[in-house]
């Protein structure tokens, strides 16, 4: 089984760090925000294998591009990948609500 190396867009990066300030400072619940963000990042890192598993983005901007999506609770992280280097790159990720 071949694995990929996942790499976040500094996007991605700046995206999990909002959700986490969100849940713990405007939600006051830094408890629940290390869980959720300890959740993402297992499920993002999960991708090294078989990435190409996952649903197609089929709305919003990344529709029709070769992205994917990975739902991870209330959240939707959206990729590439990468074949030739052997890479998924995390490129946002996002509350399901929100139009991306």
């Amino acid at each position: 089984m071949n694995k990929y190396t996942v790499e976040l867009m500094p996007r991605a990066y700046r995206d999990i760090e909002e959700i986490y300030a969100y849940i713990a400072y405007e939600k006051l619940s830094p408890e629940n925000a290390k869980g959720q963000i300890d959740r993402i990042k297992k499920a993002i890192l999960g991708l090294d294998k078989f990435p190409e598993s996952h649903q197609d983005r089929t709305a919003g901007r990344y529709a029709g591009k070769g992205y994917k999506q990975l739902i991870i609770d209330n959240y939707i992280a959206i990729f590439r990948i990468d074949e030739e280097k052997m890479r998924v790159l995390v490129v946002t990720v996002q509350y399901q609500g929100r139009n991306i």
